[in-house]
């Protein structure tokens, strides 16, 4: 079997983060800075074919009331992107409501100082994006 990638979208960063082969552990691999956008794109695709991802999932965010804000659009037209410059990869859409804060929180439990944590946060997000999705897809 081939990999799951996962992004955490963000406007100042990307997490990313990496399913096993047998795409049942997800594990946090890096952050990608959301600017200068050809930059982010040359990174994302050099992941995509090393690591022979078969799909991407994206995080999208809703309200806890199960609606979409503005977050979601910014989400829904990254993704059009994402489709156009790799339409070989199948991209899905996964709820990230309380990713960040659920990293967040993990990091503060592992005595992660506030400076790393700014820097660790977005991977380890989208590993729980991912982590998630697997658990729900097995």
């Amino acid at each position: 079997m081939s990999r799951i990638l996962a992004i955490d979208h963000g406007t100042v960063r990307m997490g990313i983060a990496l399913s096993d082969e047998l795409r049942m552990i997800a594990q946090p691999l890096k952050y990608i800075p959301a600017e200068p956008l050809e930059d982010f794109w040359k990174s994302l695709g050099e992941i995509v074919h090393e690591k022979e991802v078969e799909m991407i999932l994206v995080g999208m965010p809703r309200n806890m009331n199960g609606t979409y804000g503005p977050a979601a659009e910014k989400v829904r037209a990254f993704i059009e992107l994402l489709r156009e410059r790799l339409p070989e990869i199948t991209v899905r859409t996964w709820d990230e409501r309380l990713t960040s804060s659920e990293a967040n929180r993990l990091l503060i439990q592992g005595n992660v100082r506030r400076g790393q944590r700014k820097e660790k946060v977005d991977k380890m997000a989208a590993a729980i994006l991912l982590q998630s999705y697997l658990d729900a897809t097995s």
